[in-house]
């Protein structure tokens, strides 16, 4: 059955015989039909018409003629220079007769409303309330919309009206954001006033597909001794870190911002639902090693709404794909998913979408693997930019087998992951090298760390279980007691302090000096002075060495000698300064 079709005219007076008339000859055309038109005096409009028919609605009011050429006028505005354009805007603008489909909101709360009479909208489309209120459409269904409201919902009424725009949801990005903090729309919230953007990149995008991409190869190197000798990251990988709470998962990804400053590595932190003072202190932490000057946090903290904690991470990554478009390589920082899942299984509760296990939704996986799909090192023929992400998940008493750690473990190329028990036992960072796995493995290891690193790994595990054997025997014959020893040493040298990453030649020698055994018989508790010791006479006496390492990243017989050689004396000068 077709539809029936009602011509409503609102204006603050009645049309004239003319104008009415006009209007008519205007449906006939546009509709092919002869519609009544029927008109209501609405005060609001003080100039101009509105016509609706159906749900597309003529705006010929003042505010809808003002509307129409600042948003041509916004965009075209890309110089300081605004009269001219001004000027030319006004020259060459013309009236846009174009149906604007309108609806009204049935119900709100709680960030979302739900809405009626769109009948054409699409999903993700950004929709303007008519108090100026925006809003994401996230449900469709046959007779009603869902979207996130992303102002305050306080001031939308049931009953108002709604139009679409036509727009996906986008983030403004530019150059201008590096130093900054903002808010998951782009929004400046540190104070230093307002960011020009130089585009607007959407915030839900298609991955790039396989034949766009190139293998992942270049080291991204964490200053971590325990990670880039074991659980090297690439350049375009996506490395999981996961562990329970407070047990430095957040320093490890500070600590891999702040080494890759001179690096030409462009950082953005996204904090999703963290406390307003976590944020702070993450900012003073960038400021004060200097790191804030190539890295952008875009924060929806904990007090903000389950919209802008969703859509967070997407933002964050459409101001990346700014960088990595432009040839750059850039490391993202998704603090944390497990927040993010949370606000999601929320927002979809609220949407009455039937509920899985743990209470979230069906579509969780996709939710994450969207996101985490559009890192990626680009092929040359893209301008070789890059995404590197390190997501970050929080477990519940180190269970990694619950769903969202499992999910985005399955998403990943590898975890690392943190136990509550070394890092309160002093072992920090608190690597569990038994379950932490790099699936990009050596192909994104410098040559001179991976032989440098021969078989550490292997030596670990070794230690950690005699560890567990020996622990109910009391008798222990002379080789066991150095095997101990040996491992004790190793786990004392993958020991780093916060935020003071290692060099690359500072990695080699201190991989080349523990793994030929130069430190067997330097006392656990004196480690730590002798590591500073040595590294500093090192790149005292051998600073040429040094500077080869760093620059060739190759690891040859002879340098590996020269370091075991003076590694041993080193040890053996220690051991006598200390009687």
């Amino acid at each position: 059955m077709a539809e029936v079709l009602e011509a409503v005219l609102y204006s603050d007076v009645p049309p004239s015989d003319e104008q009415t008339l006009r209007f008519e000859k205007f449906l006939k055309n546009k509709y092919g039909q002869d519609l009544t038109l029927k008109w209501v005096e609405d005060p609001s409009i003080n100039a101009g018409f509105k016509l609706a028919v159906g749900a597309e609605v003529y705006d010929w009011s003042r505010d809808g003629l003002f509307r129409q050429l600042s948003e041509k006028l916004s965009k075209r505005v890309n110089s300081k220079d605004t009269i001219p354009l001004l000027t030319k805007a006004l020259e060459d603008w013309e009236l846009e007769i174009l149906p604007q489909e309108t609806g009204n909101v049935t119900r709100v709360g709680d960030g979302i409303a739900m809405l009626d009479g769109l009948k054409n909208v699409a999903y993700g489309e950004i929709v303007i309330f008519e108090n100026g209120a925006k809003g994401m459409v996230q449900n469709l269904k046959e007779n009603e919309v869902g979207c996130l409201v992303f102002d305050a919902d306080e001031r939308i009424m049931a009953g108002s009206s709604v139009r679409r725009t036509g727009r996906t949801a986008s983030m403004p990005v530019g150059d201008k954001f590096l130093g900054r903090v903002v808010t998951a729309l782009g929004a400046p919230m540190d104070g230093k006033g307002p960011i020009t953007a130089e585009d607007y990149y959407p915030i839900e995008k298609r991955a790039p597909g396989i034949i766009d991409r190139q293998p992942v190869n270049q080291p991204l190197n964490t200053g971590l001794l325990v990670i880039d000798s074991m659980f090297p990251i690439g350049r375009g990988q996506r490395e999981l870190i996961i562990g329970d709470r407070q047990t430095g998962k957040t320093a490890i990804a500070l600590d891999t911002i702040i080494n890759q400053k001179g690096k030409n590595c462009i950082c953005i932190y996204v904090a999703i639902g963290q406390k307003t003072s976590n944020v702070v202190q993450v900012y003073e932490t960038l400021k004060r090693h200097k790191a804030d000057e190539y890295s952008v946090i875009v924060a929806a903290n904990a007090g903000d709404s389950d919209s802008l904690q969703y859509i967070a991470p997407y933002a964050g990554c459409a101001l990346a794909e700014y960088f990595m478009d432009k040839g750059k390589d850039v490391l993202i920082v998704y603090d944390d998913l497990s927040k993010h899942a949370v606000a999601y299984r929320a927002i979809s509760l609220l949407f009455e979408r039937p509920p899985g296990r743990e209470a979230f939704p069906g579509d969780i996986f996709y939710l994450h693997s969207r996101l985490l799909e559009r890192s990626a090192h680009l092929s040359e023929e893209k301008g070789g930019g890059s995404i590197t992400a390190l997501p970050i998940v929080e477990t519940q008493g180190g269970d990694v087998s619950a769903y969202i750690p499992t999910n985005i473990i399955s998403i990943t190329d590898g975890q690392i992951y943190l136990e509550r028990n070394l890092f309160f036992s002093g072992q920090r960072p608190a690597v569990n090298v038994g379950l932490s796995v790099s699936r990009v493995g050596g192909d994104a290891q410098t040559k001179a760390v991976k032989k440098a690193a021969g078989s550490l790994r292997l030596d670990l595990a070794q230690y950690r279980e005699m560890e567990i054997f020996t622990q109910f025997s009391s008798d222990l014959d002379d080789v066991t007691k150095k095997q101990l020893a040996y491992g004790t040493g190793l786990m004392h040298i993958l020991r780093q302090p916060q935020y003071s990453p290692y060099s690359q030649h500072r990695q080699v020698v201190l991989l080349v000096s523990a793994t030929n055994k130069c430190m067997q018989d330097i006392d656990p508790d004196d480690m730590d002075a002798f590591v500073s010791e040595l590294l500093t006479g090192f790149e005292s006496d051998l600073g040429n060495l040094c500077r080869e390492i760093d620059a060739t990243g190759q690891l040859s017989d002879e340098t590996k000698k020269a370091i075991i050689s003076y590694a041993n004396k080193a040890a053996a000068d220690y051991k006598k300064k200390i009687g």
